[in-house]
């Protein structure tokens, strides 16, 4: 596994765990009932990105570390994974 392979996982990992986090614990100005104007309604009250950026990057390397490690291990191969193989 090359380092290119390693931090295409990384990122690809870290955008998922992203949207994963993103709305946890969400309060909308509306239910926050103060409104900025110009906003909408539904715009997050407090979205504390910097907390939740130190949380995905926290999960995104554990979950990279895993699966390259089952990877670089030899436990899963990409001969197994080959659906499409022709050889069966």
């Amino acid at each position: 596994m090359t380092i290119t392979s390693v931090i295409v996982v990384f990122a690809v990992l870290w955008f998922l765990t992203l949207f994963i986090v993103l709305p946890i614990g969400e309060v909308s100005q509306a239910e926050d009932g103060r409104v900025v104007p110009g906003t909408p309604e539904g715009a997050p009250a407090h979205p504390h990105m910097k907390r939740k950026l130190i949380i995905t990057t926290i999960v995104a390397s554990i979950l990279s570390t895993i699966i390259c490690g089952i990877i670089i291990s030899g436990v899963i191969t990409i001969e197994m994974l080959d659906v499409f193989d022709p050889t069966g």
